[in-house]
């Protein structure tokens, strides 16, 4: 397994960016993890926290770690386009680089920890042709709840240069609980779902707001909801069964 620190100019962004990723050696053609991190941390926080390079050698992936400040994966109100620069220029840059990346649903998966799980199901949702599954863990699922409830300092201002008219937010595209049934709607077919939270987490509300959605709509999905909190230990705990379910996917 190679560990690279690539730096590229986004023409999305306007500016150089950086990432992390993982590239499986020996190997002509493997599936791609894209992993998102949290609001508090950047592109370097998996590797460091978390065991997400043995993992991904177990697998046989490529794990990509891109990073987007504290934008929420979001095309920013007042501030850069961040989804665009991931949904749409990193894979094609990324697969530019890396000829053993496939751009086939069945070969790329989205995933992410806290406003990360937001970011990773947000893409997969969007497009769902292009993801075969997503993990949300300790996700920042119902934007609508973050909004009003989440205890952070400042977060009319944040939430504000993401999504600018913030009674807007609720019903539209960055609305998770919406943009789920509408694709239910449309008749989509839908990654697969895998979400964990821990009982002790404050933002636990946001899960089983996803989950009871979900079950409302009656889709199937993995919910697994136990002891942990907010943190590392939980994280770390919880990415290594989906990255175990990757080599599955046909």
């Amino acid at each position: 397994m190679a560990f690279m620190e690539i730096r590229f100019f986004s023409e999305t962004l306007g500016r150089g960016v950086c990432v992390n990723a993982l590239i499986p050696q020996g190997k002509k053609s493997y599936k791609t993890l894209y992993l998102f991190h949290g609001l508090s941390d950047d592109h370097t926080a998996w590797q460091r926290y978390s065991s997400i390079e043995m993992y991904a050698l177990r697998a046989g992936i490529a794990v990509v770690m891109p990073n987007v400040d504290r934008s929420f994966y979001t095309d920013m109100a007042r501030g850069d386009k961040y989804f665009t620069y991931i949904a749409e220029e990193l894979p094609r840059v990324m697969r530019g680089f890396f000829g053993g990346m496939s751009d086939k649903r069945e070969d790329n998966f989205a995933a992410g920890l806290s406003m990360g799980g937001y970011g990773a199901f947000k893409l997969a949702l969007t497009y769902p042709d292009r993801y075969a599954a997503a993990c949300s863990l300790s996700g920042a699922l119902d934007i609508p709840f973050m909004i009003e409830k989440y205890p952070i300092g400042g977060k009319e201002d944040l939430f504000g240069n993401i999504y600018g008219d913030l009674s807007s937010v609720k019903g539209s595209d960055n609305d998770l609980l919406a943009l789920l049934e509408k694709r239910v709607k449309e008749g989509a077919k839908l990654p697969d779902l895998y979400m964990a939270c821990g009982l002790q987490d404050v933002i636990l509300p946001c899960s089983r707001a996803f989950y009871e959605k979900a079950k409302e709509l009656d889709i199937q999905l993995t919910y697994v909801e136990t002891e942990g909190n907010h943190n590392w230990y939980f994280w770390d705990k919880h990415i290594q069964p989906f990255t175990d379910r990757i080599p599955s996917y046909k």
